[in-house]
């Protein structure tokens, strides 16, 4: 149970920040923030009217996080909690899209080997479901949730301590589909059409994995310490999670690039990055209305400095890599730099680390530098021990100035003019209007006791180790949505102030919601699964039909990838016996699985495995490829982009590039393609997102790095395209 101030969202003030001579910053030491307990602490936040685009002004320098949009500078560590959900509604209409709150009906599972997770909101429904990897040791474990497997350090994260939630952000928000046709379980949810960017997207499924944990009871992973991570795209993706949902305690992005980390206006003059406005086309990651200021990042009312403060007070490790220019690391580093004035402002300096001095430029790559801060982090923000403090270690040739880009000063913010007394706890809630899924809740009001006047109420669910809070109100009632059926709830609620001190708990309330409809018997398991028609990218299952006491209501769809291993993951639903899968990759192994549900909710066992090889794709028209150097040093290189031009006069669902290797030289990473060697001879094919191209388009998603000896300055030579 939450107890006292044991869960306080800012701790002791720091002592000053100090330069060190070497280039460096470090911060002298903090207490590490606890992550809250709930999505979004400022839910209840009165945000004034927001600016229209056509009105935006230009500003140069990074606009100051500090300033409301009335105009006013906050003061204290209290006014914080609101200014930050104005950078966070401001972030979403202009760069991410809206990212939506819990919805109404959240269940899954939670097991040693994986997560399951299905969502019901407004009539439409979907799922997916994530790995789990626990390191040795009884538990209940912290986790580390690492998008996309890409560049994570995931023997380090299980050597310090912490389980491994191997998630695939793809199958909740999927790449290679345009704004207007978008995929993936947020968009059956949400809409084909959401102007919510991918990044977004797949923020929201964490935070749903984030349900199911709280809702698991905690004897497997712990609720109150879930990490997140990953590199590249899924850098930006992690980057995302961390800044728009405050349980997660440490955000580790790994050479994010444009739509990460870095300052948007700052990439513009940064040499070899990649464009705002490429990194806006080449996926859905930004949200819909990014487009109108890829060319005048300067009109926007936000950056990234306080997206980055949108993490503050909680634990933040930035790996960057100044070694490839397209990630525009220099840009990152301003942004890096700029938010790390909220983290002092918090008096949370030592819990931000913006890493950039490494060797290897290979991107990606797992680095012997961040082993032990990442170790040190985990320790620290996941398990509460240690004493780590982060620092600035900025690469000399990509470091940021951030005096350039700013004209506002730091606030020195004060604890609340003094008000250091909690309110009175509130009277025994009393529950009515009990159904399946939801409650009200109302109870005698607390009264201010230090001046600082009542700012509301927190709900929390009692569950030993960890007390998820769920809901907040700021009368001295509320109604509480999306809870589990027929099952017993033990609530309390807690009084806080304007200065952030919270009230002791009150008593305890105890419900059972009511059964849905009274039926807790499955349906049977389908049975018959069978793959035909299957293609180049597409194949139709059929099964046969389960049967229910009450009546099947539908079929969710499972696909997992390879012949052996890799986590089923629901990517449809069908009301009938058939579903047809499309956007597969070609020459590719899947296996599929079907499991019914009924009118109750309950899902019935899944059905046997059918496993399908694509066949190869097929080219209905000409292409040609072109390899661009993006970047290179005196040991490699890096081809990005690798353009694939329809020359044709019709679409292609399919291409082969094939290109030679100069002698000495080897393959060391790619990306956005299926890459085959033989000797010096190379061939990337397309992948599921970016093979279908229109007659006289092109495709620039894909490169790759190479490794040569050192001085050889050969290139790959002989590209050509089927």
């Amino acid at each position: 149970m939450i107890t006292g101030l044991a869960r306080s969202r800012f701790v002791a003030l720091a002592m000053a920040a100090t330069l060190s001579i070497t280039g460096a910053m470090t911060v002298a030491p903090t207490e590490a923030a606890a992550a809250a307990g709930v999505e979004d602490e400022g839910a209840d936040c009165a945000v004034p009217g927001l600016p229209d685009a056509g009105s935006l002004p230009t500003v140069s320098r990074l606009p100051d996080p500090f300033t409301k949009l009335t105009g006013t500078r906050i003061a204290t560590r209290a006014d914080w909690r609101c200014r930050r959900q104005e950078i966070k509604k401001l972030a979403e209409k202009f760069v991410y899209g809206e990212k939506p709150p819990k919805p109404s009906s959240v269940t899954g599972t939670v097991s040693r080997t994986g997560i399951t997770v299905n969502v019901s909101h407004n009539g439409r429904t979907s799922g997916f479901s994530a790995g789990v990897d626990l390191p040795s040791g009884t538990g209940p474990f912290p986790a580390v949730v690492v998008l996309g497997g890409l560049g994570a350090d995931t023997a380090t994260i299980k050597a310090a301590g912490a389980a491994v939630i191997s998630y695939d952000p793809l199958a909740v928000g999927r790449e290679g589909t345009p704004r207007t046709s978008k995929q993936g379980a947020f968009y059956s949810i949400y809409g084909a059409s959401s102007s919510t960017g991918v990044l977004a997207a797949w923020a929201w499924g964490v935070s749903r994995i984030i349900d199911v944990i709280e809702q698991s009871g905690g004897s497997i992973l712990r609720a109150d310490a879930t990490g997140v991570t990953g590199c590249s795209r899924y850098g930006k993706g992690a980057f995302v999670v961390g800044a728009f949902d405050q349980r997660i305690a440490l955000t580790m992005p790994i050479e994010p690039g444009s739509g990460g980390v870095a300052a948007f206006r700052s990439i513009p003059g940064e040499s070899g990055a990649q464009p705002l406005s490429s990194a806006y086309s080449e996926q859905p990651w930004l949200g819909d209305a990014f487009g109108s200021f890829t060319g005048s990042p300067g009109r926007l009312p936000v950056d990234t400095h306080s997206v980055v403060g949108m993490i503050a007070p909680r634990g933040l490790f930035i790996m960057d890599n100044p070694h490839i220019d397209w990630l525009a690391a220099r840009s990152a580093s301003v942004g890096a730099l700029g938010g790390a004035e909220v983290y002092k402002a918090l008096g949370a300096g030592g819990n931000i680390t913006y890493w950039s001095a490494v060797q290897d430029g290979t991107h990606c790559a797992t680095r012997s530098e961040w082993r032990t801060p990442l170790q040190q982090n985990i320790q620290r923000f996941l398990l509460n021990t240690g004493s780590y403090t982060g620092s600035m270690r900025i690469a000399s040739n990509k470091s940021g100035n951030l005096a350039e880009w700013r004209d506002w000063t730091t606030p020195a913010l004060t604890d609340g003019g003094g008000d250091t007394t909690a309110p009175s706890t509130p009277g025994t809630p009393a529950a009515s209007a009990i159904t399946a899924t939801g409650a009200t809740l109302s109870w005698a009001a607390s009264t201010d006791q230090g001046g600082s006047g009542l700012a509301g109420y927190d709900v929390h669910h009692e569950q030993g180790t960890t007390d998820p809070r769920l809901g907040q109100s700021t009368t001295n009632s509320i109604t509480l949505t999306g809870l589990t059926p027929n099952t017993q709830y033990q609530l309390y609620v807690r009084a806080r102030d304007g200065a952030g001190n919270l009230s002791a708990n009150s008593p305890l309330v105890t419900f059972t919601t009511a059964p849905t409809g009274g039926d807790t018997s499955p349906p049977t398991a389908p049975t018959g699964l069978t793959a035909s028609a299957t293609t180049s990218t597409g194949t139709t299952l059929t099964w046969t039909p389960s049967t229910d006491d009450t009546g099947v209501t539908g079929y969710d769809i499972l696909r997992a990838p390879g012949t052996t291993g890799g986590t089923f993951a629901q990517v449809a639903t069908s009301t009938t016996t058939s579903y047809t899968d499309t956007g597969l990759t070609p020459s590719t192994t899947y296996r599929y699985q079907v499991r019914a549900r009924d009118a109750a909710g309950n899902p019935s066992p899944v059905s046997g495995t059918a496993q399908i090889t694509t066949q190869p794709g097929t080219s209905t028209g000409t292409c040609t490829a072109t390899g661009t150097v993006q970047t290179q040093w005196s040991t490699g290189y890096v081809i990005q982009p690798l353009t694939i031009t329809n020359t044709g006069t019709s679409a292609i669902s399919g291409w082969t590039v094939t290109f030679t290797l100069p002698a000495g030289h080897t393959l060391s990473g790619s990306w956005n393609g299926a890459v085959t060697s033989s000797g010096q001879t190379v061939t990337i094919r397309n992948v599921a997102h970016n093979g279908t191209i229109a007659a006289g388009a092109g495709n620039s998603s894909a490169g790759f790095q190479v490794t040569r000896p050192n001085g050889d300055t050969a290139l790959p030579s002989g590209y050509t395209c089927a």
